[in-house]
């Protein structure tokens, strides 16, 4: 039977936002964001959908998976999800087609939730009224003095957790991670080396640390190594997070059977949409483990609610500033 209102226009976009200055972690430098919107139609709504992600997911939003959700219905996500995921089969299921496939899923939910008018956490089923969120950058690129600024505004916002960007380089970090603590007090500290540090170099690291006060210690290696992220995790006293680049259900399978994350971690923009997030938290929740959200605060929070195993959203600055410039209604911490 064909449906009442079958999505019948796609649009997708992306902008490109300079960065008030320079930006960097452990194992990358940029000097712009770009965010990749999808706008999906069908009966007189429009649903909305971002990622953050090279400008080629626009062009694969549109050239690929426009064909697949064109005169479909609506409603029926799951099966759209699944033939969006078996179109990019021979394009590789990772990176561009994985966040195009994210975006256009958001964007689908979005639709629906407009089509019923209801709000999008109503439509997902919210577990929770709000979301933890810990503010989220300390940028190697900073001087001593904005990485002091930047975290003392966090605390005195009133954000109970932070986290910094760290290097390889162990006396640097010992001063940074000084100055983030003093900045601080009572924050909870965390810190992410985005994979930048070697096995040993990243023991050394969290041993200091872990004398600082920090507690949780994100990619200390690369999300790959999971044997190394597993020695850390029994050795270093941490918790030892993980997951931002899981590109899908199997790869966080992969992470928590290793047994090489005490939280991990999802990213919505990037995992699948929506209906990949699900997959996550059901096996965050099958293996005890807790799950936190990865950047894109502003359309993470509804899908956030509904989760069954949320420790706390991100609240990364480059996101947070480009959102607030942006979109209508972004959430406020």
């Amino acid at each position: 039977m064909a449906p009442e209102a079958p999505i019948t226009g796609l649009r997708a976009v992306a902008y490109r936002i300079p960065t008030d200055g320079p930006e960097a972690d452990g194992t990358l430098a940029w000097d712009a964001t770009v965010m990749v919107a999808a706008h999906v139609e069908a009966g007189g709504e429009t649903g909305f959908g971002y990622g953050y992600a090279d400008r080629a997911t626009a062009v694969f939003l549109r050239d690929v998976l426009w064909p697949v959700l064109d005169g479909r219905d609506p409603f029926d996500i799951p099966a759209a999800w699944r033939a969006m995921l078996d179109r990019v089969r021979n394009h590789g299921r990772q990176g561009v087609a994985a966040m195009a496939l994210s975006i256009a899923d958001l964007a689908l939910h979005d639709l629906k939730a407009r089509l019923l008018g209801v709000p999008l956490a109503r439509l997902l089923g919210r577990r929770r009224e709000s979301a933890p969120v810990y503010g989220s950058g300390g940028f190697l690129t900073f001087s001593d003095a904005q990485l002091r600024d930047q975290v003392a505004g966090w605390a005195g916002d009133g954000f109970t957790a932070v986290k910094i960007k760290v290097g390889a380089d162990l006396p640097t970090e010992r001063r940074r991670m000084k100055i983030a603590r003093h900045a601080a007090p009572d924050a909870a500290l965390m810190i992410d080396a985005n994979g930048a540090c070697t096995r040993k170099g990243a023991l050394a690291l969290a041993e200091t640390a872990a004398h600082l006060g920090v507690t949780y210690f994100e990619e200390p290696v690369s999300s790959d190594d999971l044997a190394g992220l597993r020695l850390l995790r029994d050795r270093s006293g941490l918790a030892i997070a993980a997951g931002e680049y899981g590109w899908d259900v199997f790869h966080f399978r992969a992470l928590l059977e290793a047994g090489a994350v005490d939280i991990l971690q999802a990213d919505v923009t990037r995992c699948g949409g929506i209906t990949g997030l699900l997959q996550a938290d059901a096996l965050a929740f099958a293996h005890n483990v807790p799950l936190s959200i990865h950047c894109a605060p502003a359309i993470s929070l509804a899908p956030a609610l509904a989760l069954q195993r949320l420790a706390h959203m991100e609240w990364f600055a480059d996101h947070a500033r480009i959102e607030a410039m942006l979109l209508d209604g972004s959430p406020n911490p």
